[in-house]
């Protein structure tokens, strides 16, 4: 494998840390900017937002560059966000400092794919952008834990300074590393717009929303439950994330082991074991081991979704799957932004700190209801189209044969 894509999985594991660390030091920057936890909460909401907006539009704006150039333009941005949010006087620059940040996210993975696998032969393509995307679920093994116990220790600014610091040495490696590539063709908008009037491709995304966001309405407000419910330390927050860290990448290589094979049956079994493990969270929450186990199967089950759905768009726009791709990450992001503002909500309203494991349950039960039907939908176009090409057949009058000489 090519030191380029050790360059690209630094990026990844950057972008992976100040996209999930900001929830273990919700409680700091909330005590430091003296705003609820509710109103901090929007600093997830708002990252998530930006990656919605920022995928489809950096993919596109990308086209116009090469490859490489875009990759350092994205970390550039990303550098940028980090240090506003670090050095931010006030929340709502901190807010915009996230905003930044996150507009570089779903580019740098669409686009980083792209270069990853043409780094290598055919036959190495997928263990090359596999190896990318390593970086940021290491990411949640390592940097967010390390990063929490960094902002508990000596300020939040402190982490969010150190993963700019990644960023400057990802765009470092990148710009070392990576070989210069051709710009690519540019993108015929008006047709990779056409996946979305397929009825397959919004529902595929709907349940990347649904699904996904059911994961972020109790892992969002994680510290407050953990600390005020379960009755941990602030200081546990930190090997409670590694272990939600470790849950992400057993479900990711499930998820991506089986999608192949069952993709439908196993989005039935995650979307909902996982809706049944957030509905019982708000029990085992008041007990610290059953709220460890919790929090593993959280991340497992909800990451186990993440290849089938990936999966379910690109094979639904599988005529124009670039856009689609991109959009796609927008969506697990924006499921993230709906579950951190439902959360928010339930807590604002003095239903307390388990009252998001209600809303994830629902979401991810929401999500179950959408693949059931999105399977039936495809069983009936399958008949449909099977009576059509037997119809068709039967129609056709029979070859007459040659009279004999």
């Amino acid at each position: 494998m090519p030191l380029a894509l050790l360059a690209l999985a630094i990026g990844a594991f950057g972008i992976g840390t100040t996209e999930f660390v900001i929830m273990g030091l919700l409680p700091e920057v909330a005590n430091d900017f003296q705003v609820s936890i509710p109103t901090a909460g929007f600093l997830v909401t708002g990252y998530a937002l930006g990656v919605v907006l920022g995928a489809p539009l950096m993919t596109v704006l990308g086209t116009k560059v090469s490859r490489k150039r875009m990759l350092m333009l994205l970390m550039g941005l990303f550098i940028v966000g980090n240090v506003l949010s670090a050095l931010a006087p006030a929340f709502g620059l901190m807010l915009a400092g996230r905003v930044v940040a996150s507009l570089a996210h779903g580019a740098f993975f669409g686009i980083g794919s792209v270069v990853a696998a043409d780094l290598v032969a055919p036959e190495k393509k997928a263990g090359a952008i596999a190896m990318m995307f390593t970086g940021l679920t290491v990411a949640n093994v390592v940097g967010v834990p390390l990063g929490t116990f960094i902002g508990q220790s000596i300020g939040w600014r402190a982490t969010f300074l150190i993963v700019a610091g990644l960023g400057v040495l990802g765009l470092a490696g990148v710009a070392k590393l990576v070989p210069e590539q051709p710009r690519p063709e540019g993108v015929r908008l008006r047709h990779e717009m056409a996946a979305f009037r397929n009825v397959q491709v919004l529902l595929a995304m709907a349940m990347t929303v649904l699904g996904f966001g059911g994961v972020f309405a109790a892992i969002t407000y994680i510290t407050p439950m953990m600390t005020e419910v379960a009755g941990f330390a602030d200081s546990s927050v930190t090997w409670l994330l590694v272990l939600f860290g470790l849950g992400m990448v057993g479900g990711n290589l499930i998820g991506g082991k089986f999608a192949d094979r069952a993709l439908m049956p196993l989005l039935y079994v995650s979307l909902g074991a996982l809706a049944l493990v957030l509905a019982l969270f708000t029990v085992t929450a008041q007990n610290k081991f059953a709220a460890a186990v919790t929090i593993v199967l959280v991340g497992g089950l909800g990451f186990a979704t993440v290849p089938p759905l990936q999966k379910r768009v690109l094979d639904q726009a599988s005529g124009a799957p670039t856009l689609a791709s991109a959009v796609n990450i927008g969506a697990f992001n924006l499921g993230n932004a709906l579950a951190a503002w439902l959360g928010g909500i339930v807590i604002a309203a003095g239903l307390g700190f388990t009252a998001p494991n209600w809303v994830g349950a629902l979401l991810a039960a929401s999500a179950l209801v959408l693949a059931v039907l999105s399977s039936a939908l495809e069983r009936r176009d399958v008949r449909r189209d099977s009576r059509v090409v037997a119809g068709s057949t039967a129609s056709t009058p029979a070859p007459v044969a040659a009279a004999p000489h």
